[in-house]
């Protein structure tokens, strides 16, 4: 059992950490800055720099993004029949959206911008100037992760407002008075508390889709290394949904009288394989609950720990690899 599912199985008297906002903040503006001066002042950010131009100019980046954007507006239309519970269905579609969105363009970059290159000898000449192959590794995982980053930050704005507008149609379902859009008491257009309050509650589940995103897209760099586009792609998608199903395999491993080889074989996927079920977050959205400072804390050590982890395995799998 995930650690978001027992945060929600708590009693609703039980005291539960606010959600931190502003280590959100502070954290976001720490990691451009740590990308800006990657991008401009090291070797691997002008592949970076090169990279996220690329991926930007791909149509799968403007069909992605278009796609999602009409998914979401059809799903603020569409109504989700929950009496009152219509903003929390909304955000928990929304989310997943983005994070499918976010995670096929990371995996479609880095099969076209490695495992292509390789193939198609450009990372020979790459390579041929004073940039050697783990700066090569670097900077294309640097550059798909801030390409996707934008998909999910571009996304995150579209959401944010329409669950701003969301609200306000719960109110109205559960017979309440319905908020107005803007308080203009001061004589300014100042934005209502609960309206803003709903909309601000998708940001940790935006933080935890960028940990989930970081990690397979290391993934799917180390993989590009040495196969294809199309195993990639296929590999990766293996990998995200057996990620989701480790804890609730290796639970049920060590129920009744499971044989010894499932249990090791269940094990060993726990531990080889991302445990992206820490980063799903649909169970606290449906029920309210906020996620803590701690959690996000934890799940961000997790994610530079896998990260790492998979970027040095890339270094190994890339610095034998034949590109005449």
């Amino acid at each position: 059992m995930s650690p978001l599912t027992l945060l929600s199985a708590a009693p609703a008297a039980a005291s539960v950490p606010t959600t931190p906002y502003g280590m959100i903040a502070v954290g976001a503006v720490v990691a451009a800055v740590l990308f800006v001066l990657a991008n401009y002042f090291t070797r691997s950010g002008t592949i970076a720099r090169a990279t996220v131009k690329e991926a930007l100019r791909q149509p799968i980046f403007s069909l992605m993004g278009g796609l999602a954007v009409l998914i979401l507006i059809a799903n603020y239309y569409v109504p989700f029949f929950t009496m009152g519970s219509d903003t929390r269905v909304f955000i928990d579609c929304g989310l997943q959206t983005v994070l499918i969105c976010s995670l096929l363009l990371s995996i479609w970059t880095a099969s076209i911008s490695v495992a292509d290159e390789i193939e198609g000898k450009t990372a020979m000449t790459l390579l041929s100037k004073p940039i050697n192959r783990r700066q090569f590794i670097v900077g294309k995982y640097t550059g798909i992760l801030q390409a996707a980053l934008m998909m999910i930050v571009m996304l995150g704005a579209v959401l944010f407002i329409a669950t701003y507008l969301k609200f306000g149609y719960d109110q109205q379902e559960s017979g309440q008075e319905r908020a107005a859009l803007l308080n203009l008491s001061g004589g300014f257009p100042w934005v209502v508390r609960s309206r803003w309050y709903a909309a601000m509650s998708i940001l940790p589940g935006l933080t935890l889709i960028a940990f989930e995103v970081a990690v397979l897209t290391a993934v799917s760099v180390a993989i590009s290394t040495r196969v294809s586009m199309l195993v990639n792609m296929v590999s990766c998608f293996a990998i995200f949904v057996i990620g989701h199903l480790t804890p609730v395999l290796v639970q049920t491993s060590f129920q009744g009288d499971a044989l010894v080889f499932v249990r090791f074989v269940a094990q060993a996927l726990a531990t080889v394989l991302p445990t992206l079920d820490m980063f799903n977050m649909s169970t606290a959205i449906s029920t309210g609950a906020p996620i803590p400072a701690d959690y996000l804390g934890f799940s961000l050590l997790y994610c530079l720990a896998y990260s790492t982890a998979a970027v040095l395995l890339a270094f190994i799998l890339f610095e034998d690899r034949d590109l005449a």
